[in-house]
């Protein structure tokens, strides 16, 4: 491992192509729950787009860390990379729920494999006493890519049809996949260690970033709801197009906010982080449950992006940190499992909500997770003072 620079080249490539990737990908995640809302008027069926999706992404990262030892990892993205594209050009002129639905389990698996080995190449190439910092900016190219790509699906949506969307989104692909040719595989140890040589279930889980992982589902929850329905909420607020530019003052606070995020995270630990941000988090979906009009919606957008620039790197810090690095990718792996099951959760369990309710009072439900998120947090990292805590400031004083 590098241990005192963090922008290497190969660093800065790896983090180019996660945000290409998160953005081709984040396209489909907002333009499937939109295009199916449109021709069958159905926000459940909307949101079962986005979870088949995360819940084969959920179903596949198990055995992804087992597959990364066996395996060249550079070889593996590749493969993974066309078989995301072909599966999303087969989406092109198809309106059929069914085939949709199969299609997007197929991409949940390319999705679910290709993150968590991007993740892994970047946290083994970040010195760990760098650890917070460069999770930090690694975070903030995939989650520039998150945001920019609802911004980016519901701006075109309302020009173009949704078979541009898919177009966009196999090129983006390809392209990432071109950048991946030239980043140099991990060299294998010549003697593996006991982790690296154990059982499935050794690869699959570690304990130590258990904790980490479920509070990331706590907040993600919210976040299926912001990335799916978002644009419904527009429509039920009579907003239009205007709708987009929450994720662009989603993105530009995000962006300001990661590097500072990790470099506190480095310097005092993750109680300084967590708190002021879900806090954040929680005005942000207030302000977007009583939204109607575009300054509310702007400045619910400053909130949230400052929870989601700051609680999603940080409680992914916490699970490779207290990992031992040879199961990184295992953590790795945990975070975006739990990433995506909350995702999962708050595009159906939402979206059938709203065809009950409405879409300003499942905003104004999601307070509910940020708030157990922030009790869960107090009792696992305060009160009781987990063993995890520990291992991260082993590994950052390392």
């Amino acid at each position: 491992m590098n241990t005192s620079g963090l922008w290497t080249a190969q660093f800065t490539a790896i983090v180019i192509m996660a945000f290409l990737f998160f953005l081709c990908l984040q396209l489909l995640t907002a333009g499937f729950p939109a295009f199916i809302t449109d021709i069958k008027n159905n926000p459940a069926q909307g949101g079962l787009m986005t979870t088949v999706f995360m819940v084969s992404a959920i179903a596949i990262r198990p055995f992804v860390p087992s597959l990364m030892q066996k395996m060249d990892n550079k070889n593996l993205s590749l493969i993974s990379l066309g078989f995301i594209a072909l599966s999303v050009a087969l989406s092109f002129g198809q309106d059929s729920v069914a085939l949709l639905l199969l299609l997007r389990i197929f991409h949940g698996i390319g999705f679910g494999i290709i993150t968590t080995i991007f993740s892994t190449m970047a946290t083994n190439i970040i010195p760990a006493h760098r650890l917070g910092e460069g999770i930090g900016y690694y975070g903030m190219a995939t989650s520039v890519g998150t945001s920019l790509g609802p911004m980016l699906a519901l701006a075109l949506l309302q020009v173009f049809s949704f078979n541009l969307l898919i177009l966009l989104s196999v090129g983006l692909t390809l392209l990432t996949l071109l950048l991946n040719l030239f980043i140099k595989g991990p060299r294998k140890p010549a003697k593996m260690s006991t982790v690296q040589k154990g059982h499935f279930r050794e690869h699959a889980f570690d304990r130590h970033a258990f904790t980490p992982a479920i509070l990331t589902a706590f907040f993600s929850i919210t976040l299926g709801g912001v990335v799916s329905f978002l644009r419904e909420l527009g429509k039920e607020a009579g907003l239009g197009a205007t709708i987009s530019l929450f994720f662009l003052v989603l993105t530009i606070v995000m962006v300001i906010i990661r590097p500072f995020s990790g470099r506190i995270y480095d310097r005092f630990g993750h109680k300084f982080i967590i708190y002021p941000a879900v806090v954040s988090g929680i005005i942000g979906l207030t302000l977007l449950a009583i939204t109607q009009n575009t300054m509310t919606l702007l400045v619910a957008a400053v909130f949230y992006g400052l929870a989601y620039g700051t609680v999603a790197p940080t409680l992914q810090a916490l699970a490779v940190g207290a990992v031992q690095k040879e199961k990184q990718g295992t953590a790795n792996a945990m975070y975006f499992s739990s990433m995506d099951l909350g995702m999962a959760l708050g595009s159906a369990g939402l979206g059938l909500l709203a065809s009950y309710t409405s879409y300003h009072f499942i905003y104004g439900f999601s307070v509910i997770f940020l708030v157990g998120l922030m009790l869960a947090y107090t009792f696992f990292f305060v009160v009781k003072k987990k063993p995890q805590e520990q291992f991260v400031k082993k590994s950052i004083e390392a």
